[in-house]
């Protein structure tokens, strides 16, 4: 058969199929055991051998409805500052928990106390420099680890808990929950905080 339009100069041109073309072949036959079956309307069927489909298996997602979050106290004194942050910064994510689900905030609240009487090793109290900038030139204010402890307490354990959080919108909420008191006493009896597991 001639195509249609072949004096077209090559634009709209219609080519037809050729004579020897053939339709795609039928499906294979389906593994015995597996196929639909027509006593069950189509369902799988289980052959003699008595092999079932693949079960599937489905992953546990904490959401804000179904989260349970508790609340630990802390004794910081005699701590050793980056050993009490890193796990406090777990407690805080929830990575101890096997529901743990990183899109959502399942870890507790955590009261530090005596964050005044923290340890820390070498030299630095006097090493370790705590800076801040007033967003003039010129205004870069600078102090040690010994001047913030005596000045501020709570700043140094909620700075070093801070670096080990990630940098985004959840950890931000995340860090709400952490209460820190440079003395004994702390105002969240209410709440009966548990004490919480620290490893030296």
């Amino acid at each position: 058969m001639a195509p249609v339009g072949a004096g077209g100069r090559g634009r709209g041109i219609n080519h037809v199929r050729p004579l020897d073309y053939h339709a795609p072949a039928a499906p294979a036959s389906v593994t015995p055991g597996f196929g639909p079956s027509a006593s069950d309307g189509g369902g799988f069927s289980r052959s003699a051998r008595g092999r079932r489909p693949p079960i599937e298996m489905k992953s546990y997602v904490a959401t804000p409805q179904n989260r349970q979050r508790d609340w630990y106290v802390v004794d910081a004194q005699g701590r050793t500052l980056g050993r009490l942050a890193t796990q406090i910064a777990e407690t805080l994510r929830g990575k101890r928990k096997p529901e743990y689900t990183p899109h959502c905030d399942t870890g507790d609240f955590v009261v530090v106390v005596n964050a005044a009487k923290i340890k820390v090793t070498g030299s630095k109290l006097n090493d370790k420099l705590y800076h801040r900038h007033s967003g003039y030139p010129g205004g870069l204010r600078s102090r040690t680890l010994g001047e913030m402890l005596e000045r501020r307490p709570e700043e140094v354990i909620r700075k070093a808990v801070k670096g080990m959080l990630p940098r985004n919108r959840l950890a931000r909420q995340q860090l709400r929950k952490l209460k820190v008191y440079a003395g004994a006493e702390h105002p969240h009896e209410a709440q009966k905080p548990q004490q919480m597991e620290v490893d030296d």
